[in-house]
């Protein structure tokens, strides 16, 4: 699935939220690999579980295609500093409900990058009939931000 592009200026920095393309895929796999080296807050050390560039491309052409699926990235200056992916189940007692991942760069906290990736994927989710209490995070500092999102959208 895809949304439209969105502009963002907050303490000093601006930066657009889009969905991801093709030719993101080779920044994605550095990205992801140097954000799990920077903080503890994710589920992977630096280099576990790592997606090839092509393993990328897959990801975005599948995601792409996908009502159930949404996969978006920071950028700032043409360079991408974080990404959000929302996957969801093709099992019909699950069809309302999506799992939710975020990555910043360290650099690039305090932006209200993370903050903004999840109100544009709970905007989708909304709009495509997944319950909002329904996105799935996995790691424990995700909930705070949900519950902060979900007062603030309702």
């Amino acid at each position: 699935m895809k949304i439209d592009p969105k502009n963002f200026y907050v303490n000093g920095k601006n930066y657009t939220i889009r969905s991801v393309v093709a030719s993101d895929a080779e920044a994605l796999s550095q990205l992801r690999v140097q954000i799990d080296g920077e903080t503890e807050n994710m589920d992977r050390e630096k280099g576990e579980g790592f997606i090839t560039i092509t393993g990328f491309e897959q990801l975005i052409e599948e995601d792409s295609k996908s009502s159930r699926n949404l996969f978006l990235v920071s950028v700032v200056d043409q360079q991408i500093v974080g990404f959000s992916r929302c996957e969801g189940k093709n099992l019909k007692r699950y069809s309302h409900k999506v799992e939710f991942g975020v990555c910043i760069l360290k650099d690039y906290w305090g932006y209200g990058m993370g903050k903004n990736l999840l109100k544009e994927s709970i905007s989708w989710a909304d709009s495509n009939g997944i319950k909002t209490n329904m996105i799935f995070y996995s790691h424990p500092l995700m909930k705070m931000g949900v519950i902060f999102l979900q007062s603030d959208h309702n």
